[in-house]
């Protein structure tokens, strides 16, 4: 089965809040979103690999081999904190249900610190400084931390679009064309309909 995709939950913000309190007490702030990356990292590797993704969800798989499984492939290449709190998932029956604790681990960083991450969209990849640019304006507009997430989409033409969070704000040239054509042709149709009742108008006058 695959990896469950669905908003956090109380069991997913209870996991999250636990494993946010414990990196927090290891290491403050540096600790928290290094284990936000890694959790990120986690779930990037299992969205885009079938095989990991049916690995962590699998009913089928007992918790003993999983587990062993989970210390091969991650200790030694990422946070001690990280697998263990892997390991306890997977005791758990959790593993399936990362996306929605992930999610709820974000949202606590990003209100713990005044943070919030923006996925930036562009149809051609911009420079260095073009994000830097992008964060700098975010950040004073939003009066927060903002990290840039860059993307490339070459059916947006040109222009931006952000998502931030679960809103999206577009100012593509896709869309603005696509405005345009919907304006064309509602008032296209108004004048049809204009024409139609002028026409209607005089032959009731005839």
């Amino acid at each position: 089965m695959p990896l469950i995709e669905s908003k956090p939950d109380a069991v997913a913000n209870t996991y999250a809040r636990s494993l946010f309190e414990l990196a927090e007490g290891e290491g403050g702030r540096e600790k928290t979103e290094t284990i936000l990356d890694q959790l990120e990292d986690v779930l990037e590797m299992a969205r885009s690999d079938g095989r990991f993704g049916e690995f962590l969800a699998s009913r089928v798989l007992g918790v003993k081999a999983r587990g062993g499984a989970l210390r091969r492939i991650f200790e030694g290449r990422c946070d001690d904190l990280l697998l263990r709190f892997l390991l306890v998932l997977n005791v758990k029956g959790r593993l399936g249900h990362l996306p929605a604790i992930v999610a709820a681990y974000d949202a606590i960083v990003q209100e713990r610190f005044g943070r919030v991450e923006v996925d930036v969209f562009t149809a051609a990849p911009v420079s260095a400084d073009e994000i830097a640019s992008v964060r700098e304006r975010l950040g004073r507009a939003l009066k927060k931390d903002v990290v840039v997430h860059p993307y490339v989409d070459e059916s947006i033409i040109g222009g931006v679009r952000f998502r931030i969070g679960d809103q999206l704000v577009d100012a593509s040239v896709a869309t603005q064309l696509r405005r345009m054509r919907e304006q064309l042709a509602s008032r296209g149709a108004a004048a049809v309909r204009g024409n139609a009742a002028r026409i209607i108008e005089n032959d009731g006058g005839a």
